[in-house]
């Protein structure tokens, strides 16, 4: 199959082009022996399908980064048919110092001049021919996130990848082109592929070209010998940057055409910036943001409008709610006005998930099988399944507002933000692009670390990258913070999960400024981003977002969850001596007599020893997590059913612990815990120690074994420090008073132990 590559800067428009050049096609994978991203499609409408791989967004072919070494060898080894270089019109002469080094490949190559809708709406202009006919490749103006001119992009791709193409240079006149030249003839002369590209690479002395070919640097070692240049010295490497920028200033500047060549003009986005970015307003007006995500997906009372305004329930309005329009109409208002993720949220619960389980929990019991087969099938994976899956919705629709703050480009301002505030600490704001990232998935924010330049930052960035909830921990907080309201009568859902959010973001904050203040103190690496204009989310790329994101939390809900659903309900049901046990003697089960003996543990978080007979359901809980951070609730609801036959009296509780609420209410039933142990008990698995995939991701992206597993340790003591505070502050005020107290002398040591660190290091470097 043909194989097209797309390369670009970081925030041209890449992604966006990619995702409308494949659709569903789309897959991510791994580089060879890298963890970082790989994404594949295919494009089927050309004459035959071609496919597109699509490299990470670089600014030079420089092996500074993971990401650039993986574009230059894809494109340099790979060989592929066609390279795409996706070129921002806005930013064209910054753009174009990466396609000055990819011209130098003997590689087809087409340029998509992106973005050209964004540049004739300023009023300016820009002469496509020109630019080909300058740059010697053809180039196509199109509109990524439009859609437009694509798929002329792609058919004139296709027809110059039948053509062979000989590399050339702009640096064919400047003062190192003998030198390139002489060893562009020795290297053609040896065989060596893409002679041109390594040639001028050589003259950089560019180190994996320096391994790869000790002869040829003999002669650049000669030449700089008898070369300095008045400005430079023997820096070739500078000398050759600034002669790209040089030919490009020169050569491209006649294309564009400006509508205000001397007047700077604010655009809208530098309008939005000074509100948005303000350096007072910038973190409350994102925290208000935060909240408005928070209160649109969970609120059960939209805008507050019925504690406003006092509305009827549907029960005193006289609606039949057992009826399917009064389920139809509760599923949008009962008192108040539902927000639109609970909304979406009871739709799919009351219609979709409660019909289909129904069936096939009906279609099983009346399926003759034994009593312990129906048990198993029913209570342990069904029931499991049902909790899980009961909260697709809202962590779809939470991940949709992610997804329009990151596609809009305002993450990038957090980032810019926190920088600002946080740089004299010894943080840098692009550690906080992945931890952003992690309110997404753990995973891929840990493999995103690798942009992060010091080893020390990035090893305390990934141990608080887990402190962003992901979608995997939103059913816990969602069924817990539910079950508190319901079965307590007080609070908010949306107030309660907002405040745990925000409860990760400070410790996470707190616990990396101290890390980066003792054990991983090291320099503060300089913090340059572009922030990319703000621009309304392509509804195509959000909803290709959305189901790679249900896709993976299903697939994980029939594997993983389904298999621990298993293991809990069989060590639930199986004594030491594996004498199978009915519901009523839960509490002789291996599960139970293992739970009992580390419940001990887990006193000092409200959810231990001090609970009723049945406390030990909690510890099975929060065990289960460390596999995957969804079996919380579904070991839940399989315990759940358990209980019930053991005799447990659930009052108005369904009785089979249908929804993940139902469930923890059950598990309140029946241990007594306080809101002060529910609360602990989400925030000790927001903190702990994440899902069996982030911690080999961890392991992976980390520098040494070492810093694994104290990174396995800080999610522990972390967790436990953490939840401790929330029980007994939440049980006894005045211990805040001690913790304020441990707080301020942890803060004393941590000075103290930075002051005579910094002696030291002084003493043994004086000047």
């Amino acid at each position: 199959m043909i194989r097209f590559a797309l390369a670009g800067n970081p925030n041209c428009g890449k992604t966006t082009l990619f995702n409308g050049l494949t659709g569903s096609t789309a897959h991510v994978g791994n580089w060879p022996g890298v963890t970082v991203d790989k994404k594949e499609g295919v494009y089927k409408r050309c004459e035959e399908p071609i496919a597109v791989v699509d490299l990470p967004g670089i600014y030079s072919l420089s092996p500074y980064t993971p990401e650039e070494v993986i574009a230059r060898n894809y494109v340099l080894d790979e060989k592929p048919d066609c390279v795409i270089n996706i070129v921002d019109a806005t930013n064209l002469e910054r753009n174009l110092y990466l396609t000055t080094q990819i011209m130098e490949i003997d590689v087809p190559m087409v340029i998509a001049l992106n973005m050209i809708d964004a540049m004739e709406k300023n009023g300016d202009k820009i002469d496509a021919k020109a630019l080909e006919e300058k740059l010697g490749v053809p180039v196509v103006a199109i509109s990524a996130l439009k859609g437009t001119g694509i798929h002329e992009l792609m058919e004139r791709a296709y027809t110059v990848c039948k053509e062979e193409r000989k590399g050339r240079t702009v640096l064919e006149s400047g003062a190192l082109a003998h030198l390139i030249t002489d060893v562009k003839i020795a290297l053609d002369g040896q065989g060596v592929k893409n002679p041109l590209f390594h040639s001028v690479k050589l003259a950089e002395q560019d180190e994996l070209e320096v391994n790869e070919h000790k002869d040829a640097v003999k002669m650049v070692e000669e030449f700089k010998k008898t070369f300095k240049d008045d400005v430079f010295g023997s820096d070739f490497e500078a000398l050759i940057a600034d002669a790209r920028y040089k030919y490009i200033s020169e050569n491209f500047s006649s294309v564009i055409t400006k509508k205000n060549k001397e007047k700077f003009t604010s655009t809208k986005s530098d309008k939005a910036d000074k509100v948005l970015t303000h350096k007072i307003w910038g973190i409350p007006i994102f925290l208000v943001i935060l909240f408005a995500i928070f209160h649109l997906t969970f609120s059960e009372d939209f805008l507050y409008l019925g504690k406003i305004f006092g509305f009827s329930s549907l029960e005193e309005l006289g609606v039949d709610t057992e009826a399917f329009g009064g389920t139809l109409l509760a599923c949008f208002y009962d008192g108040a006005i539902f927000s639109p993720g609970v909304i979406i949220n009871n739709l799919w619960n009351n219609i979709i998930v409660e019909y289909c389980f129904g069936w096939l929990i009906n279609l099983i019991e009346s399926s003759g099988m034994s009593g312990w087969a129906i048990g198993l099938l029913n209570d342990g994976v069904i029931e499991g399944l049902k909790a899980v899956l009961s909260f697709l919705p809202p962590i779809l629709v939470l991940f949709l507002f992610f997804s329009i703050l990151e596609d809009s480009g305002y993450m990038a301002r957090i980032a810019f933000i926190l920088d600002r505030m946080f740089r004299k600490f010894g943080l840098s704001g692009r550690a906080f692009l992945p931890m952003i990232m992690g309110f997404g998935c753990s995973v891929p924010a840990m493999i995103n670390t690798r942009t992060l330049a010091d080893d020390k930052e990035r090893t305390a960035t990934i141990r608080v990258i887990p402190f962003f909830s992901c979608g995997a921990k939103l059913p816990i907080l969602t069924a817990v913070s539910g079950a508190i309201v319901a079965y307590f009568g007080i609070g908010n859902a949306d107030l309660i999960t907002y405040s745990m959010y925000l409860l990760g973001i400070v410790a996470a904050i707190l616990a990396v400024l101290l890390m980066r203040n003792t054990s991983l103190k090291g320099e503060t690496p300089p913090f340059i981003m572009e922030l990319p204009a703000y621009h309304a989310p392509q509804f195509k790329n959000l909803m290709a977002h959305l189901w790679d994101k249900a896709k993976h939390f299903i697939k994980k809900a029939f594997t993983i969850i389904i298999a621990s659903t298993i293991v809990i309900w069989v060590l639930s049901h199986f004594s030491f001596s594996w004498g199978f046990l009915e519901d009523e003697y839960i509490d002789q089960s291996i599960l139970a007599q293992l739970s009992m003996l580390l419940q001990p543990i887990f006193t000092p978080l409200g959810f231990g020893s001090q609970l009723g007979a049945f406390g030990w359901v909690f510890v099975v809980a929060a065990i289960s997590g460390l596999i995957a951070k969804e079996n919380v609730i579904a070991t839940f609801a399989t315990l759940a059913a358990c209980l019930v036959a053991s005799g447990l009296e659930l009052g108005s509780l369904d009785i089979a612990a249908e929804s993940g609420i139902d469930a923890v209410q059950a598990m309140i039933t029946a241990t007594g815990i306080g809101i002060p142990g529910l609360l602990a008990f989400i925030a000790f698995n927001m903190t702990t120690i994440p899902c069996f995939a982030a911690v080999a991701t961890a392991k992976a992206e980390l520098i040494n074994k070492k810093s694994f597993n104290g990174t396995l340790i800080f999610w522990l003591a972390s967790s436990y420090i953490v939840a401790s505070a929330i029980y007994t502050i939440g049980s006894w005020w005045w211990t805040a008073f001690i913790w304020a107290a441990v707080i301020v002398l942890t803060t004393w040591l941590v000075i103290l132990y930075s002051k005579r660190a910094k002696n030291k290091l002084d003493n043994n470097n004086p000047v």
